[in-house]
């Protein structure tokens, strides 16, 4: 059902961009653009063939923002749905009372429950980072009736981890490297988008770390170590690069760095010039993008949860340990060969569509590039 909620709105999506109504210039527009662009907003990948901004009229930008919401609600709900329904129908009571306390549902048949919980994170989190945001555009001298727009626009697509922006001119973000309001609160949609509400719920009902559940401790620890351990690195490889972080006074780069390193593993705006990137940090910033998001979340990749647990397993093996283990609890051994699979099918699945786009783009074109578009 969830695949088919998808192909019906990218279908729905494309045929609406195709219209003359849907373009700033009142023509039509190529289907295989349309589709494209219907695609990647449903999939909130941030990719896109023409500039968002200039290119499509607000109703295409409105159209385009609609599909960006029902792809990241639709991850999220459905991911999250389906852990509930599998885990409470089909496993031990004891297992159904571990997702009920990660959930925060007061009764396991309490599915409606959860759905008005997951849009009610939504709503509050995008009002909040409209509000912020369209008092910062307008702070930084844009027309109210814009501010208010780039607000709603870019705190539905930062929440939902798209990446897609209005700023105009394929620019990203680069024009508020030195406004911290703006990358702070798009950081922090960012960040919320991409934990979901199992892991945010979990950590806002009961507070303390040591009654957090496993997935919620893992998870947490992780990203907080993706996020510094790739704002570190992109600080160290970029600092003296003109075209990237060398470019901005010195007080500037630390935040900018830590900007890169939230936005590029799982959204893709930003701050810099991202083809200006050596390769060092492209090699760096395509490990944050492979790991991605939390499960259950709307960002990508094959999940900071896949990633943890084959790791806790590395470091089980590592130590002689008959079993992986992680704060003092048991890893089965079925999620660690589902992890395992996920990932292998990953990278197999990301060669291949190297190799087709190796062998359809320009001979100049440098082989890091198709590996990160992939």
């Amino acid at each position: 059902a969830l695949l088919v909620a998808f192909a019906v709105a990218i279908a729905i999506g494309t045929v609406i961009l195709t219209l003359p109504i849907a373009s700033a210039a009142g023509s039509w527009t190529h289907p295989l653009t349309a589709l494209f662009t219907a695609t990647s907003a449903v999939c909130v990948t941030g990719l896109v063939v023409v500039d968002t901004a200039t290119y499509w009229s607000p109703l295409g930008q409105l159209v385009i923002l609609t599909l960006i919401q029902v792809g990241g609600l639709g991850f999220m709900t459905g991911s999250t749905l389906l852990l509930f329904v599998l885990v409470g129908r089909r496993t031990a009571l004891r297992d159904r009372i571990l997702v009920q306390s990660t959930t925060g549902i007061p009764e396991l048949g309490g599915v409606t429950i959860l759905v008005k919980r997951i849009l009610l994170f939504t709503v509050v989190a995008e009002i909040i980072g409209t509000i912020v945001l369209t008092v910062a555009f307008a702070a930084n001298g844009q027309p109210f009736e814009r501010a208010a727009w780039w607000g709603v626009f870019h705190a539905v697509s930062a929440f939902n981890n798209a990446g897609t922006d209005v700023t105009g001119d394929f620019a990203s973000l680069t024009g508020f490297a030195d406004d911290a309001v703006v990358l702070t609160t798009i950081a922090v949609l960012i960040v919320l988008g991409s934990l979901g509400f199992a892991i945010v719920g979990d950590a806002l009902g009961k507070r303390r770390w040591v009654r957090f559940a496993l997935e919620t401790k893992l998870v947490l620890g992780t990203t907080a170590a993706l996020i510094v351990g790739g704002a570190l690195a992109i600080a160290v490889f970029e600092w003296s690069n003109p075209a990237t972080l060398g470019g901005l006074p010195a007080i500037q780069r630390p935040f900018n760095a830590l900007f890169e390193s939230i936005s590029l593993r799982t959204a893709g705006f930003s701050s810099i010039d991202t083809g200006a990137l050596r390769e060092a940090s492209l090699f760096v910033v395509m490990a944050l993008m492979f790991i991605g998001g939390a499960s259950g979340s709307t960002a990508g990749g094959i999940k900071v949860n896949t990633f943890v647990v084959l790791l806790v397993a590395i470091v089980s093996t590592a130590r002689g340990e008959p079993s992986a283990q992680a704060f003092g609890r048991r890893i089965q051994h079925g999620l660690i060969y589902r992890a395992l699979s996920v990932a292998l099918l990953s990278i197999a699945f990301v060669f291949v569509t190297g190799l087709l786009l190796e062998l359809t783009t320009p001979p100049d074109f440098p082989f890091v590039h198709v590996i990160f578009e992939s």
